[in-house]
């Protein structure tokens, strides 16, 4: 075995090695789903990526015998630190084969290099914002993997219990047939805002109906995620790049828009899940890739949830579930059957509530990992 190696990415050669190793690593894993590489390509761009702006960042490469055997990624969020008050390094974007060695040295260069910029511990795997992949997957390996999480080897959580990590918080992904009928609670509740004065969802039938909410639909982002852990707020020029990369894969048939008196008080976005189709197309859009991506949305029989958030003073009053019924009957209309809950976070209790409501059950975990640099004597 030949001298590991640890080099920074310096060039477009050593980016093109970063981007396109976890597709060496995963080449046995035929159920293996790969990112859309021109989204890393711009992920990983100073000048696209607006993140950088705000925030500090290492990539490293591990080769062995001239091959890259890992990949890491150090990030020093400082808005996101200066919000909190806090001093975090975080560790994203790992891949490795089934080597200790090469695990080790990774995160080990990425904890010095948090150290010597004056940060007290280490936080991931989490990337810029909680829009990233966050966490390594730890249970649930037996299920398809789904856009947008992590999608590591079974052996990673493995590696990183030899690192002195401690469980930071714990995310859980549920599962579960679209209902035929709606338990009552529902009915009540559709009963009690179907005919409200007050209340109002607005629904889409086109992207051309849709595009006047976007900004404003991230802007309450903003406000209704401040408390969710890793979250980044937009500021207006990532607002406007969010929209327009997001704009052209949202299904209008799945976003809904709750109004109060004509002023925007929540919504609730669900995607036709098409993992299937970036599968099938490597992760490329071009040439061809693209329309196995979109015929495989419209073919989709899986509901993906993804975003929602209502206004502070409106919670509790049941119109979350308002909204979320609301897509779950467009996913019945198009003839959907199951739904995907994305990443839920373990003590988001209410939430949870909903989903084991309709009869979904948690079929993985993912878990973000913290250690201490400095300890305190």
């Amino acid at each position: 075995m030949g001298e590991l190696v640890i080099k920074e990415v310096l060039t477009k050669k050593d980016l093109r090695d970063f981007i396109y190793l976890p597709e060496k690593v995963h080449k046995d894993e035929p159920d293996w789903l790969p990112p859309i590489y021109m989204d890393e390509w711009e992920l990983y761009d100073k000048k696209k990526n607006k993140s950088y702006q705000y925030a500090d960042a290492l990539l490293l490469l591990a080769y062995r015998d001239n091959k890259p055997v890992g990949r890491i990624m150090g990030i020093i969020n400082n808005r996101y630190n200066t919000i909190h008050n806090e001093k975090n390094g975080r560790f994203c974007f790992m891949e490795c084969y089934n080597d200790r060695e090469v695990f080790h040295t990774l995160l080990l260069k990425v904890e010095e290099w948090a150290e010597k910029n004056g940060m007290i511990s280490m936080i991931g795997p989490l990337g810029f914002s909680d829009k990233d992949p966050q966490g390594f997957q730890t249970e649930g390996f037996e299920y398809p993997q789904f856009m947008t999480s992590a999608n590591n080897s079974q052996y990673m959580p493995e590696l990183m219990a030899a690192e002195g990590y401690e469980k930071k918080v714990d995310l859980v992904n549920y599962l579960g047939k679209l209902p035929e009928k709606f338990p009552l609670i529902y009915d009540k509740v559709l009963t009690r805002f179907g005919n409200s004065p007050e209340y109002k969802i607005v629904e889409f039938k086109s992207k051309k109906e849709l595009k006047p909410y976007i900004i404003d639909v991230l802007e309450l982002m903003n406000e209704t995620f401040a408390e969710i852990y890793g979250f980044v707020p937009l500021n207006d020029k990532e607002k406007t790049d969010f929209a327009a990369r997001y704009l052209p894969i949202l299904d209008p048939k799945f976003v809904k828009i709750l109004e109060s008196k004509g002023k925007l008080i929540g919504f609730a976005i669900g995607l036709p899940d098409f993992s299937n189709g970036i599968r099938k197309a490597k992760g490329k859009l071009f040439p061809f890739g693209i329309i196995k991506i979109l015929l495989d949305s419209r073919r989709s029989k899986k509901l993906l949830m993804m975003l929602g958030g209502v206004k502070k003073d409106f919670r509790g009053k049941g119109l979350e579930v308002l909204m979320g019924v609301k897509i779950l009957q467009s996913g019945i209309k198009h003839k959907m059957n199951m739904i995907d809950s994305h990443l839920v976070l373990e003590d988001n209790t209410k939430m949870r509530a909903e989903y084991e409501r309709i009869g979904c059950q948690v079929v993985k975990k993912f878990r973000i990992y913290e250690k201490v640099l400095h300890p305190k004597t």
